[in-house]
């Protein structure tokens, strides 16, 4: 494969370098804190899949799916506008105060409302004899929303440290409490010469609950993340500017619908398969499903990191004269880097990840991890695509994009989903080939609408080169299966050199041009 790249321009070359390495550093600012926290919160993964059967680990997953789906629609869209007015707006604080006062006005009739109806809605999903799981949620759910026009601002005003420490702390105190009550309690409880210890415990476990603490935990971190935020409530003017709200709820209303119909394409899956799947075996699917999911774990985390640094970049750099060009450079990094790490995770899937992340009983869903891991690489590159309707403020796009990205979601999951003989894909494995049609669709038409609306010059040679390479590289993998202790993991390792050789001799010379 030859996919180098000669530019006429040096010229460009070295200008566009600068804006790239601001934010590369701000990508790593957020991504290192935000890394070391998320691989700490799966952590949570290896002793969920070894304390709770996969049946009580779908259940989990189910209200996560519920939560996600209700998470967008309280917050509307308002964060990406923030972002977007922040930066025309003269008056930054008329900004942050009208977006999140029409948060906490919401969030607070959402808690009202969703308290009232707790009952009805438990018995509406099937969990009729858990309402208290309902009730955690909407507290969960209103405490998250508020917080999110106070994260945009830390984003905007380029506090990353700040961010990334109170994700941080949100994670490790959520971390705390899962290993107090799933490991702690039960193993202090066996040892009756702890007597102080377990008369503390006796006050605050319930030896009857398993996944509750899960729950719990989140509701607790949920209020400390709140509690931290509360300065920039304290400082907040409180003022709301009647004309500017209605213009950021415009530019925010396709975006809810986008980021609706998102969720339906991510997390939708999972409600699916407890729904469409006999009863008896619906939950255990869904945990399986959400475990293998889980291994993805270095992509998701580095598109959540760069997405972090990305959007106010993005709108920051549009005013410049080469944006485009620095658009189209990142363009040309992030999918060395997200490549790579595809190729990492499925050459080391045996030798170390599956083994640690999860447990033995989860291992027969091994057969997605590939769809599931090339199927967020495409969503990671249509979140990169996805700035040209920001831009050109054609936000409704996003909303067309995730709609047709939902109806192919909803359409093969309802196909594929059932247990039939006549399927060859049936079950969550029929969920993953959907996820995977269904970011690619959307990656594609995102790509080819983009480029009428807001020209971008990707370079596709390099694109659908490293992403090729990778694939190439993975098949390799999976047909040669060295035999001994050492030699898989040697022989894993060299096909990671050799994708990092060929990056080092096609991305040379347009280091060398830059300086």
């Amino acid at each position: 494969m030859v996919f180098l790249y000669a530019s006429s321009n040096e010229t460009n070359i070295f200008v566009t370098m600068n804006p790239i390495k601001t934010l590369a550093g701000q990508t790593a600012i957020y991504g290192l804190p935000s890394i070391i926290g998320r691989i700490l919160g799966y952590l949570l993964v290896p002793l969920y899949t070894r304390v709770f059967p996969p049946g009580e680990y779908g259940t989990v997953n189910v209200f996560y799916s519920y939560a996600a789906f209700l998470m967008i629609i309280l917050t509307y869209g308002m964060e990406t506008a923030f972002f977007r007015f922040n930066e025309n707006e003269t008056e930054k604080d008329k900004v942050f105060s009208t977006g999140m006062i029409s948060l906490l006005v919401t969030s607070f009739f959402f808690l009202i409302a969703a308290s009232v109806f707790v009952r009805p809605i438990a018995n509406w999903i099937d969990y009729a004899e858990h309402p208290e799981y309902i009730l955690w949620f909407v507290w969960i759910l209103a405490l998250d929303s508020i917080t999110a026009i106070p994260f945009a601002r830390l984003r905007a005003q380029k506090k990353a440290i700040l961010f990334a420490g109170i994700k941080m702390t949100n994670i490790l105190i959520n971390i705390a409490l899962n290993l107090f009550f799933i490991v702690f309690c039960p193993y202090s409880l066996k040892h009756e010469s702890w007597n102080v210890i377990n008369a503390f415990i006796h006050l605050t476990y319930r030896p009857d609950w398993g996944i509750e603490y899960i729950f719990i935990s989140n509701l607790v971190a949920s209020a400390v993340t709140l509690a931290l935020l509360l300065p920039q409530f304290i400082r907040m003017r409180w003022i709301v500017d009647k004309k500017l709200l209605k213009k950021m709820l415009t530019y925010a209303f396709p975006l809810l619908f986008a980021g609706m119909a998102g969720i339906v394409n991510e997390t939708f899956d999972r409600l699916l398969l407890r729904y469409l799947l006999p009863e008896n075996i619906s939950s255990y699917q869904v945990g399986i499903y959400s475990a293998c999911y889980k291994i993805s774990i270095l992509m998701t985390i580095f598109i959540q990191a760069y997405r972090y640094a990305a959007e106010p970049f993005f709108f920051a750099q549009a005013k410049e004269k080469n944006s485009k060009e620095v658009y189209a450079r990142i363009m040309d990094y992030f999918i060395i880097a997200v490549s790579f790490i595809f190729l990492t995770t499925m050459v080391y899937l045996d030798d170390f990840i599956m083994p640690v992340l999860i447990g033995k009983g989860y291992w027969g869903g091994k057969g997605v991890i590939p769809i599931l891991m090339m199927a967020n690489l495409f969503l990671g590159v249509y979140y990169n695509l996805s700035i040209w309707y920001k831009l050109s403020n054609k936000t409704i796009w996003g909303a067309w994009l995730s709609v047709i990205g939902a109806i192919i979601t909803l359409v093969l999951n309802f196909w594929w989903i059932p247990l039939s003989p006549n399927h060859l894909i049936y079950g969550y494995l029929g969920s993953a080939w959907a996820t995977f049609i269904c970011y690619g669709s959307m990656m594609v038409l995102s790509y080819f609408i983009g480029q009428y609306y807001f020209p971008v010059k990707y370079n596709l040679i390099r694109f659908f080169g490293y992403l090729g390479l990778s694939i190439v590289l993975y098949l390799i993998n999976v047909f040669v299966v060295p035999t001994g202790h050492f030699l898989p993991i040697l022989f894993h390792t060299f096909l990671l050199v050799v994708f990092l050789c060929v990056v080092y001799l096609v991305e040379k010379p347009r280091f060398s041009n830059s300086r």
